[in-house]
């Protein structure tokens, strides 16, 4: 008897999907399989490209159309070719636009996802660099002068109704005060998912802006992001770029979620040096660090401040400014939604591990809740969520001093 297998069955391993996540910083591409690909890896010149041999892989619809998803406004990548090399190996070619540094690595199904083979191409340009030096030119310090601001007085508002112009602080400076907004998830990893398909990583990333937006409109503030387009920064360099930016405040913005559909309301969480201060925060915080899994990052992919950075936890005096500047934003928060706690929570977030930036987690609502995942699509209600943060780190400003110290 003869036994006829389609081509992809007799195949040792396939391909299942291809994705390409293109940004300023980098451009990552990501092939997904059901075993662990084999490679081998050559960087050649004139044309400066990437040649990567993966071997006992059927050369399927899902390889062959990786060259069809490379934009034409990708930074880093100009083309991609793929062909059968011979009977046991298909090459994919990575044609760069310019000499690259390059990151390939593996990674274990996790997250839904099954094997991963990661190729990261970085300009050899520090993108985040040239951004501070762009930003110094752009930004020079102000002669000093004396401005004295009153912090706002904000009355109970609806979602539907206007929130006011928030008013500025009361300390005078000689140089903006830098608030890193860092929008969670990205790439890869798209955090959770509501009833309706809504990708957490998306909504945070328009919070996120639109919180920028509003920050920056004040003279005495300027935003950065931490990303500011759909891919995936692991959480330490997350941490790093924050301090890289010399970033005064730091503020992760999230949309959670939860098993029971009915859970609903707004958080914030600061980080805790003595384990979370309830099982919800636990889990929380347990659920945002595995970010690094499913996103996909290199076991040497550290950057050489990251071990001072999060192994420095001599930061009490960090931790409870951030629960000041914590406590300040959920009091807006609650202005416009329901609380899901009244008070700051603290877990373990990886996030939030600067020893000297006070840094806060804010869950926006709850996107597995269905009521909630609508508003939090609506473009009004995103804009009333980063109005009230923005009052909300003002009156922490307000209220702080010592925020000047490095003036």
């Amino acid at each position: 008897m003869l036994v006829i297998f389609p081509n992809h069955i007799l195949a040792k391993n396939a391909i299942e999907s291809a994705r390409v996540w293109p940004a300023r910083e980098y451009t990552r591409v990501t092939l997904e399989s059901t075993k662990p690909i084999s490679n081998d890896q050559m960087i050649l010149k004139n044309p400066d490209r990437l040649v990567i041999d993966l071997h006992d892989i059927d050369l399927n619809d899902d390889l062959k159309n990786l060259s069809t998803k490379i934009l034409s406004s990708d930074p880093n990548i100009k083309q991609i070719r793929v062909a059968k090399f011979n009977n046991q190996v298909s090459r994919v070619v990575i044609e760069l636009r310019s000499e690259s540094k390059i990151n390939i690595f593996s990674l274990k199904p996790a997250g839904g996802y099954k094997h991963r083979l990661v190729i990261d191409v970085y300009p050899r340009v520090d993108e985040l660099m040239a951004f501070v030096q762009d930003k110094e030119k752009k930004d020079p310090t102000p002669p000093k002068k004396e401005i004295v601001l009153t912090p706002p007085e904000i009355k109970k508002e609806k979602i539907s109704q206007e929130v006011p112009s928030p008013s500025q602080t009361t300390k005078s400076f000689t140089k903006k005060i830098v608030i890193a907004i860092d929008a969670g998830h990205g790439g890869e990893d798209s955090g959770a998912r509501g009833a309706s398909g809504s990708l957490e990583k998306n909504i945070t990333l328009s919070i996120a802006r639109k919180l920028k937006k509003e920050i920056d409109n004040d003279e005495q503030l300027r935003a950065v992001l931490t990303r500011d387009d759909d891919y995936f920064v692991p959480l330490h360099v997350r941490v790093v770029k924050a301090r890289k930016l010399k970033a005064d405040l730091f503020v992760s913005i999230h949309a959670d979620a939860f098993t029971n559909p009915e859970a609903k309301g707004s958080s914030v969480f600061a980080l805790s040096e003595r384990g979370a201060t309830s099982a919800s925060a636990k889990y929380l915080a347990n659920k945002e660090n595995e970010s690094d899994l499913i996103g996909g990052v290199s076991l040497d992919d550290k950057d050489p401040m990251l071990a001072k950075t999060l192994l420095d936890l001599s930061q009490s005096a960090t931790i409870n400014d951030s629960v000041k500047l914590g406590n300040f934003v959920l009091d807006q928060l609650g202005e416009i939604n329901d609380l899901h706690k009244n008070n700051v929570e603290q877990a373990g977030f990886a996030v939030l591990k600067s020893p000297d930036i006070p840094s806060i987690l804010v869950e926006t609502a709850f996107i597995s809740n269905p009521k909630e995942e609508q508003i939090l699509n609506n473009e009004e209600h995103q804009e009333i969520l980063a109005k009230n943060i923005l009052i909300g780190i003002k009156k922490y400003l307000a209220s702080n001093p010592n925020i000047a110290k490095n003036f």
